[in-house]
């Protein structure tokens, strides 16, 4: 998807090890859609020479203070005018210094200081250099001066000490400007979701699941946390990963599944219910491994407990939004469930047109009537859902 289509990115590259990713960076915003314009500091060209980024981004790379290519030699002034933001990645504790003391002695600074759009800081430095109380101050002053701070990660370094200071990975970054970027419509809120199939056991070795990828359940919790939510992810067993943000809780089974929700609703705003949760399960699963044996083999279901119904009938349960994957009477099964659950919103869709693919197409019941969606991919639709989710939600 092109989430950053139409979105033109002033990318700074500081002299820091790390600058070796912002290649990368560059390679992945452009991807997404971005018009990418690197300046780069005299620190940043011993890492990374601008010919790799002028390949890279399609633009030419501004290095210069004094540029005569700008047809006003003013380019820490045009640079940041139609710009949507600037990222420094890697950001040094130097630059870093600079900028909250105003300084401006290159063109990278002296456009951040004139700048006319907000400004992201991705930190690169040894962990003895964050964590030093000069450092420190400095990056809680850039943040309350309204400066986005990206980072930083822990791990190793190339130093070869281990400790808060990496850069975020390229992937990462990219995600987080992305993110930056959408309306934080669930700000200060806590959801709680499930997501993927569940498996339930039969014997050590086989089981009963079903064919969900996970894919729209991630999708949605990624929609959430870029809306600006806490975000809760219980999940049956999926080969995703998880989305930045998210806090992810393991599970197999329904049973499991059930623990772990209740366990985290408590003190939420919202649960979604996305999982497709395998409605039944075998009363007893088999110690050891079932021998084939020709003949034909019963196994006794028992039915699973209704996680969304639970918690829907809670004392004073969070927003609750079910999914309804139907093979055919979508409009009459969705709303039947809403209605049953006593749910404030269902999101139902055929199975043909979304289980286990990359797009999706759905429908949203609600008091107010059905609202369906055009055919999207994934990501899309989970934005479209938050946002009228977001809509229902009683103010704070």
């Amino acid at each position: 998807m092109s989430e950053l289509k139409g979105r033109k990115l002033v990318l700074g590259v500081t002299g820091g090890v790390a600058a070796y990713k912002a290649a990368e960076l560059v390679r992945l915003l452009g991807k997404a859609g971005a018009d990418v314009h690197v300046v780069l500091t005299e620190g940043g060209a011993r890492f990374v020479t601008a010919v790799t980024f002028q390949a890279l981004s399609g633009n030419p790379v501004w290095t210069d203070l004094w540029d005569p290519r700008m047809g006003n030699n003013m380019a820490h002034i045009d640079l940041t005018r139609d710009a949507d933001a600037i990222l420094i990645a890697p950001a040094t504790a130097d630059v870093m210094a600079k900028l909250v003391h105003g300084l401006a002695d290159d063109l990278l600074t002296t456009l951040c200081l004139a700048r006319d759009c907000p400004l992201l800081v991705a930190p690169a430095m040894n962990r003895q250099m964050w964590e030093h109380p000069a450092t420190r101050r400095n990056a809680a002053q850039l943040a309350a001066d309204g400066v986005t701070l990206f980072g930083p990660a822990a791990g190793e370094q190339a130093c070869g000490e281990v400790g808060l200071g990496r850069m975020l990975e390229p992937e990462e970054l990219c995600e987080a400007v992305i993110g930056f970027f959408q309306p934080k419509l669930l700000a200060g809120r806590r959801v709680v979701m499930t997501a993927g199939p569940t498996f339930e056991p039969i014997d050590p070795v086989r089981g009963i699941t079903n064919s969900s990828s996970g894919k729209m359940a991630y999708g949605l919790a990624r929609a959430c946390v870029q809306a600006g939510a806490e975000v809760v992810l219980v999940s049956g067993p999926v080969a995703l990963p998880v989305p930045m943000g998210a806090h992810r809780v393991s599970v197999r089974s329904a049973l499991e599944m059930r623990e772990a929700v209740l366990a985290a609703v408590p003190g939420s705003d919202v649960f979604i219910g996305v999982a497709a949760v395998a409605d039944y399960r075998p009363a007893a699963a088999a110690e050891h491994k079932i021998k084939k044996s020709g003949a034909e083999l019963a196994i006794t279901l028992t039915p699973n407990p209704d996680i969304l119904a639970e918690v829907a009938a809670l004392p004073n349960p969070p927003f609750c939004v079910g999914f309804a994957a139907e093979s055919r009477n979508l409009d009459e099964y969705a709303e039947g469930k809403r209605k049953a659950k006593k749910l404030p919103m269902v999101v139902g869709n055929l199975v043909q047109d979304g289980l286990g693919g990359d797009d999706n197409q759905v429908v949203l019941f609600d008091e107010a009537g059905r609202h369906p969606l055009p055919k999207a991919p994934k990501p899309e639709v989970a934005r479209s859902i938050v946002a009228h989710l977001a809509a229902l939600l009683p103010r704070n």
